[in-house]
């Protein structure tokens, strides 16, 4: 089975890699990598390249990258993601500004003022640059 993601100016095409569905994209500054998947735990993670942190304490049990990582399950809050991997793939294609994207319970969105990803919860996280917020 593919699944066919389509929105203006893009088409994704995401195939399963062991049962799993998910699609990649990066803002259109290339500064923000992201990526959406639909298994048994849907969620969506952004890592960034570049920022000026909002979040500055790390907590005691991550021993690991803190700080650039941001994601979002199907429910609960978003969160800052303690990793030692990454999503950032330079040969992802662009989400440009003003377009979305969906796959099962979660949606992103590009904007000039940051990449936003959320629940159906409405819970999720907005990054930029400048400025990242988790909700």
């Amino acid at each position: 089975m593919r699944l066919f993601l389509a929105f203006p100016g893009l088409l994704a095409l995401a195939t399963p890699a062991h049962a799993q569905d998910y699609i990649a994209f990066q803002s259109p500054t290339g500064n923000i990598h992201c990526m959406i998947w639909a298994d048994d735990h849907p969620g969506a993670r952004c890592d960034m390249k570049e920022l000026t942190p909002s979040y500055r304490r790390p907590p005691a049990n991550c021993d690991l990258d803190w700080g650039s990582s941001f994601s979002v399950e199907a429910r609960g809050p978003g969160i800052l993601t303690c990793h030692g991997d990454t999503v950032i793939d330079p040969r992802a294609p662009v989400l440009g500004y003003g377009q979305s994207v969906t796959l099962g319970p979660v949606s992103c969105s590009s904007e000039k003022t940051g990449m936003t990803c959320t629940n159906p919860q409405g819970h999720g996280f907005t990054v930029s640059k400048a400025r990242q917020k988790l909700f």
